[in-house]
């Protein structure tokens, strides 16, 4: 949802624009299909929970309870369970003073598999360092005003770290770095999106072709001089001298990629993801992420039939509970699907990230995402795309797109959801970076189920002609050719935008 532009101050309750709503209790949830059903029922107890204020360890009910105050049979309502656990935002105990638990959210789940989606969908290198040249010299600006004692100590232990090993090749022997920075930034967003494009750019460096003994010991140690620049100007909290060391590191590695990436025809197959068998993983999460693995590595032949059940059961040496509960889990990020019957088994599907999406909102709505940190990101990503479209302005399907996303701001787009942000996602197409797109996508589903579930105030009769009338300005300005204008008519737009995220 997104809100008008305002000259002066912060928004007045008269030019909000549409409160968006997700699913609440009121709402009857009687007639849809048991799926359906329950994903509705995940989304109001993971609603409940963002309206507690994220009560780790406190009980929502036991199964009984939760039945009755949904409506629901018990296997709509495990099934509910099932996608709350997989966001990692509650547990189900069961015995004896058992039930559904509040728990602390972990990210890495839905980072691994927006990682292999954007590998699915061919994220070029030259879309992923631009996002990167977009955050990370903003992270160490702010990780160099922000630094302290303890943040000192992180980073000359890191370097030290660093110049410790021998064993890794490249100028990615380390990313390590990048994702501290993004921690000392003090802003979760800014983090996890860090974390997301290291790991990607990881994977690309693993598909890059040989390099010699020299050559890659000369790029460890160019890395290095790069991440003591860094590191050095943070510690002195020289922001700008920190954002240009950054910048000027991340387009050295944009060069080498480029230098010897491999070219290849059909999808690219990668080195392996990590499994996720950490502390407290389930062993359902642990096969699903093998299986993962295993269709990324083949290239992911949509169609193919992993396996029927009985191989699966044979092949990973589990029970039909463990696999079964595997299987949910990959279908519902869409990455394989069971067919049932004569020549059925797991079938690699099209994957799609949605559910990661979910579950990256949850998790920073988690660790609390303030309206400043949401402004940071969120204006650095779409002052982004922006950029991108402006240079493509000439191009009669961008104004003719902008346009039709403009008349349809009064559209609802699922329910009790606006169409005010068709606007900013066909911006954020236009630009070309689908790594843009996605982020875009996380910070307002974030902000929707947010303010959804938080108390606010009701909105103004003519919000949407507020915003109608924004958005026109800023299209004009991208029109012209006039960048100046154009950005500073998004950014207002954002503050405006994010002095309603309570």
């Amino acid at each position: 949802m997104l809100m008008p532009e305002v000259e002066v101050g912060a928004p007045s309750v008269e030019d909000a624009a549409p409160a968006v709503r997700l699913v609440s209790a009121a709402d009857d949830l009687s007639g849809a299909p048991a799926d359906k059903l329950a994903a509705q029922v995940a989304l109001r107890i993971e609603a409940e929970i963002i309206r507690r204020g994220w009560p780790v360890g406190e009980v929502l009910g036991s199964e009984q309870n939760l039945r009755e105050e949904y409506g629901v049979s018990r296997s709509v309502l495990r099934e509910a369970v099932r996608l709350v656990e997989h966001h990692q935002v509650a547990r189900m105990r069961r015995g004896p003073n058992g039930g559904l638990f509040v728990c602390a959210p972990d990210a890495v789940p839905a980072t691994r598999a927006l990682v292999i989606y954007l590998e699915y969908i061919g994220l070029s290198v030259e879309d992923l360092m631009h996002a990167r040249l977009l955050l990370e010299p903003l992270a160490a600006s702010i990780a160099a005003d922000l630094i302290e004692e303890n943040g000192i100590e992180r980073l000359r232990a890191l370097l030290v770290e660093e110049g410790e090993r021998r064993d890794e090749p490249g100028i990615y022997s380390q990313d390590v770095l990048h994702v501290l920075l993004g921690e000392l930034s003090g802003n979760p967003a800014l983090e996890l999106f860090i974390d997301v494009l290291t790991r990607m750019t990881t994977r690309y460096a693993h598909t890059t072709r040989r390099v010699s003994k020299d050559e890659a010991a000369q790029g460890k140690r160019s890395s290095r001089e790069r991440h003591v620049a860094i590191v050095e100007a943070v510690i002195a909290g020289d922001g700008g001298r920190a954002a240009s060391a950054m910048a000027e590191h991340l387009e050295e590695t944009t060069a080498w990629l480029l230098a010897h990436r491999i070219k290849r025809v059909g999808r690219p197959t990668t080195a392996r993801t990590e499994v996720a068998d950490g502390p407290g993983a389930k062993l359902a999460e642990v096969i699903a992420s093998r299986i993962h693995d295993e269709i990324a590595r083949r290239g992911w032949p949509i169609g193919h039939v992993l396996g029927s059940e009985t191989d699966l059961l044979a092949r990973y040496g589990i029970s039909r509970a463990v696999l079964r509960e595997a299987v949910r889990l990959l279908e519902y990020h869409s990455v394989a699907r069971m067919r049932r019957g004569p020549g059925g088994g797991l079938v690699v599907a099209e994957p799609e990230p949605d559910a990661s999406i979910d579950t990256m909102a949850l998790y920073l709505d988690y660790r609390a995402v303030g309206p400043q940190h949401l402004q940071i990101v969120r204006e650095a990503v779409e002052l982004g795309t922006l950029e991108r479209v402006i240079a493509r302005r000439e191009d009669p399907d961008v104004a003719l797109r902008l346009d039709a996303a403009i008349d349809r701001t009064d559209e609802a787009t699922a329910p009790g959801r606006t169409g005010a942000d068709h606007f900013h996602t066909e911006l954020a197409d236009l630009s070309g970076n689908p790594v843009l797109g996605l982020f875009l996508r996380i910070l307002t589903e974030l902000w929707s189920r947010h303010t959804a579930n938080t108390a606010s105030p009701a909105p103004g009769p003519d919000a949407a002609d507020a915003v109608v009338a924004i958005h026109r300005r800023i299209l004009d300005a991208l029109l012209e050719g006039d960048g100046g204008v154009a950005r500073h008519r998004m950014r207002r737009h954002l503050e405006a935008l994010t002095a309603w995220y309570h």
